[in-house]
């Protein structure tokens, strides 16, 4: 049974194989055309969940101190041409603004509403309805 099993598994992989090998990328392709979500699924779930990093040896900590000034003045001259440049930076902050719902009019577009009726029967309409008193019957 076992040996059989093996054997599926080895014939279907090499059949998928052979499919995708021919196939493939115009599926990937037409499947991150019309369906995005999917698409980004099989991305995520083709990155390992856990991904273990190791430090074999740092180069900063094997610096010496004279290394590590080295180091530190040629970041600061390659900063201070690249300012020199005229590199274009923006400083400031953002600040938050409200945007109008798509397709709304702003507050003073917009007229105040014009009462056709003066009966009060209508008010009550456009709030939560309440339960209804009990009224005792008349006998």
């Amino acid at each position: 049974m076992e040996a059989t099993r093996r054997s599926f598994n080895k014939d279907f992989l090499l059949a998928l194989s052979a499919d995708f090998k021919r196939h493939g990328p115009e599926a990937i392709e037409k499947v991150r055309k019309t369906q995005p979500a999917a698409y980004l699924k099989i991305c995520a779930l083709m990155v390992p969940r856990e991904m273990k990093l190791e430090q074999s040896g740092s180069a900063i900590k094997a610096m010496t101190d004279e290394e590590l000034e080295a180091a530190l003045e040629v970041l600061r001259e390659l900063m201070a041409k690249r300012a020199a440049e005229g590199v274009n930076v923006i400083d400031g902050t953002a600040e938050p603004v409200a945007l109008p719902a798509p397709g709304a009019q702003s507050p003073e577009a917009t007229p105040e509403p014009t009462r056709k009726h003066k009966s009060n029967r209508l008010i009550e309409v456009d709030t939560a309805v309440g339960p209804r008193e009990r009224k005792p019957n008349r006998r």
